[in-house]
């Protein structure tokens, strides 16, 4: 059993990194929070009702509910206004509140599998009929539909149309985002109530409508100290390097270049510099960026993660800086180790493979993990299997 124990555990290392690895699905840049919204609960639901509850009944386990919009049909409804659901929900008698309640039905019964309480005069019945209807059309306009409830009052309707941005690619809301009112998102940024994790989408949606009043906004915004530790400091990095290219990139560079940054900052300037690369090559040069990111390989605490992004950009002028850090102190770290010889094994330069080579010689199964690893990321991912 050990035996087994230790051959399996550099496949599961390998896999676990492989995880790690690997991109994710292409989501917003500069957004957290991803994950299910309430439109996509509606495609699955059978049946979505919004209503009051009464005559809640402990003993049969049941409570009514008025309905007042359906939102999602179906057949089994029948035109009723009122429909018993076999759940308890003790009342509230204070009035205040309506239930959107998602059912399933099976075999002709009705199974009502999750409830979500908003206030009475929530705008939810109204923000999921026009999502609903919005919800076959292009992304821009989706995302369009959504702008305008990300400042409800009614934090369920809110977080979930800032969820729509989050699960969306950037370039589905580029075009869109140039006619977006600039006066209102900047208003949402200079709000102190402004939830953090929001501040890197409404910057990028300002630095395509934005002016030069703007630009300074989002300067003011970088410059202080409280701001620089929140999320979303790459999305105001790059809508500031939009509306002032050459300023912006100046700032970036600093950041790259100042090993006595805090760490999450110069991440933040790194992570720009991925949406540069990959999205708006049209600001700043392939090779500035480049020459910015080589900045870091100099920093003991981030100098793996820029020896992988040169390596997935396969920018390969750097492989002799990159081979040079044989003999710096970040050898010493074990992750930078490996992502050198990650390098090393993708780049086509011969000065790469007699690194690898002497490290073949050295630890043949490290190189054939390694070489694994690389194999699983080429690799596309498997169709899930549906469930019959």
């Amino acid at each position: 059993m050990a035996g087994l124990l230790r051959r399996f555990l550099p496949l599961l290392t390998a896999v676990l990194a492989w995880m790690a690895l690997a991109g994710p699905a292409r989501t917003c840049p500069f957004c957290s929070m991803q994950g299910q919204t309430l439109t996509g609960e509606v495609a699955q639901a059978s049946m979505v009702l919004y209503g009051t509850l009464a005559n809640a009944n402990e003993a049969s386990e049941s409570t009514d509910l008025i309905i007042d919009t359906v939102i999602k049909e179906h057949s089994i409804l029948a035109g009723r206004k009122t429909l018993t659901l076999a759940r308890y929900v003790p009342p509230s008698n204070d009035g205040k509140y309506r239930y959107l309640v998602f059912c399933d039905v099976f075999k002709g019964k009705i199974d009502p599998y999750r409830g979500l309480a908003v206030k009475k005069d929530c705008d939810m019945a109204a923000y999921l009929a026009g999502a609903l209807a919005v919800k076959d059309s292009k992304p821009d306009k989706r995302l369009r539909f959504f702008f305008d409830y990300l400042d409800n009052p009614d934090a369920e309707v809110s977080n979930d149309a800032y969820k729509e941005f989050a699960n969306a690619d950037y370039k589905d809301y580029r075009d869109m985002a140039r006619d977006l009112p600039p006066d209102r998102v900047a208003r949402w940024l200079r709000d102190p109530n402004t939830p953090n994790f929001r501040l890197g989408l409404y910057a990028s949606m300002l630095g395509h409508c934005g002016k030069e009043e703007h630009a300074k906004l989002l300067r003011s915004m970088l410059d202080d100290p409280d701001k620089q530790v929140n999320s979303g400091v790459d999305g105001i990095l790059a809508a500031y390097t939009m509306l002032e290219p050459k300023e912006g990139w100046a700032y970036i560079r600093a950041l790259l270049k100042d090993a006595h940054k805090e760490f999450m900052l110069r991440y933040a300037a790194l992570r720009t510099v991925r949406f540069l690369w990959e999205y708006r090559p049209d600001l700043v040069e392939k090779k500035e960026l480049a020459e910015g990111v080589a900045e870091l390989l100099d920093q003991n605490d981030i100098a793996d993660l820029a020896i992988e992004d040169f390596r997935k950009w396969q920018y390969w002028a750097v492989a002799d800086r990159v081979l040079a850090l044989r003999s710096k102190p970040a050898y010493d770290i074990p992750i930078v180790r490996r992502a050198i010889l990650r390098f090393a094994l993708s780049c086509p330069t011969r000065v790469a493979a007699d690194y690898v080579t002497d490290q073949r010689k050295k630890d043949a199964q490290a190189v054939a993990e390694a070489e694994e690893l690389l194999k699983l990321e080429k690799e596309p991912a498997t169709p899930a299997t549906p469930m019959k």
